[in-house]
């Protein structure tokens, strides 16, 4: 263990994010703070610290119990830090997670297989085998044609 640890290496050694880069452009984009202060990458973290880390949609809290500089296994975690989200983030995940794909976006994300057969339905003509002309035919019928098959006013 280490006397002092720079907050991207800490992040990235409590498996909080995958890699030091990512914690790295985390913090420059203002997602973590202490104290409600956003911080630099360079800064160092010190034991009893809460540290908030958004990640959209909720800002996840921690409470720093050990100091790392070293990746660890995930079995080791809860020895270097202690989760400590309110309640109600923690309340506003499981309603995104139960929700799923209901308020997707426009245009995000493939569609699903229900969407496929729905969009499949919608742009296939249930009757394609009842018309023997095409549209080139169109252009060759009259009044006389257009009222033999019930459509007067074309």
């Amino acid at each position: 263990m280490a006397n002092e640890v720079r907050i991207d290496k800490w992040l990235w050694a409590v498996r909080i994010f995958k890699t030091r880069t990512i914690a790295s452009d985390a913090i420059k984009m203002g997602r973590v703070s202490i104290g409600g202060q956003k911080i630099k990458a360079s800064r160092n973290v010190k034991v009893g610290e809460i540290i908030d880390v958004r990640k959209p949609p909720i800002t996840y809290s921690f409470k720093v119990l050990a100091l790392s500089d070293h990746r660890m296994g995930a079995k080791m975690v809860p020895g270097f830090m202690e989760n400590v989200t309110k309640q109600e983030q923690l309340d506003l995940l499981q309603m995104n997670r139960i929700s799923g794909f209901i308020d997707r976006a426009k245009g995000l994300g493939r569609p699903t297989k229900k969407d496929r057969r729905e969009i499949d339905d919608f742009s296939t003509p249930e009757y394609v085998d009842e018309f023997d002309f095409s549209l080139e035919d169109l252009d060759e019928f009259d009044e006389e044609d257009w009222k033999e098959i019930g459509l007067n006013n074309q």
